[in-house]
């Protein structure tokens, strides 16, 4: 059972839920992975903690132009939809920032004149936490790109009965790359205007991928049903409420796992837990 936690907007306590959920499902018996896909600042180490045990570089293969065969025909840069390569004076240019490496470029060119050159754009790392096995991405200061990273993360995972996909914020390409394949999304909201909003984001760039999805309120207030309102409308089952109280927001703030504090967290996590079970059963 692969399950993504995403959210439209940053700061809903995606990582919160993801970290802590994972945590308890491994302390349960279950067989987890928790990987981090949000490569650009990956922040479920400094609640986990796991103990480092392997690293990988990253690479993408870029366009390499053989200077003596290209006439600068620009079959490729009529090919190239991400502009990723010109032809100037005669003789095709590669911005590599902008390659998407998809090798299109090298299959039309005519002349055989391009080639491919490795570029890092980043690494993977590996771990446990306790019984729990760990993996995240970082992407290289600077790249542009990150899907890629998280193709790398996705694709180097082991079998695993519950596999949980920390996503990045919003509903761009990193996410949909995240959530692209997954049996179940997660997504996190709060009853505020601007996580309504994302929520609806969210829910947009779900049904395009045809991604089966359940809905977590964070930060949930009495009075406050805009949330749950939202979800209904939506046919969005709510599967987990977690309350707005001090002590979460202490442990999040000191870098500690709240379920280890707040004994009704753990029983609302194991809750979520058995509700993600018997509905991708049911799917």
């Amino acid at each position: 059972m692969k399950i993504a936690i995403a959210s439209g907007k940053g700061g809903t306590g995606k990582t919160t839920l993801a970290t802590n959920l994972a945590f308890v499902a491994s302390q349960a018996g279950r067989n987890v992975i928790y990987a981090d896909c949000d490569v650009e600042e990956p922040n479920g180490h400094l609640f986990l903690k796991p103990v480092l045990t392997g690293k990988q570089t990253i690479h993408k293969r870029i366009p390499e132009v053989d200077r003596q065969r290209c006439d600068g025909c620009g079959e490729c840069a009529r090919f190239c939809q991400f502009h990723a390569i010109m032809c100037l004076s005669a003789q095709a240019v590669v911005y590599s920032e902008l390659c998407h490496a998809c090798g299109g470029c090298k299959h039309v060119c005519p002349r055989n004149a391009i080639g491919e050159t490795l570029q890092e754009i980043g690494h993977l790392e590996w771990g446990r936490s306790g019984n729990l096995r760990f993996f995240q991405g970082v992407l290289r200061i600077g790249e542009p790109q990150s899907p890629p990273i998280i193709r790398a993360i996705k694709a180097s995972l082991p079998p695993a009965a519950l596999v949980f996909l920390d996503a990045p914020p919003g509903t761009s390409c990193p996410v949909v790359e995240t959530v692209r394949d997954v049996d179940l999304l997660l997504l996190v909201t709060e009853p505020t205007p601007f996580g309504l909003h994302d929520l609806k984001l969210a829910l947009e760039m779900a049904k395009t991928l045809k991604v089966r999805c359940g809905a977590i309120i964070n930060r949930a207030l009495p009075g406050r049903p805009e949330a749950r309102r939202l979800c209904e409308q939506n046919n969005l089952p709510v599967l987990a409420e977690i309350p707005d109280t001090l002590a979460i927001a202490q442990a999040y703030s000191q870098g500690d796992l709240a379920v280890e504090t707040v004994p009704q967290l753990r029983d609302t996590m194991l809750q979520l837990l058995s509700n993600l079970t018997a509905l991708c059963r049911n799917s």
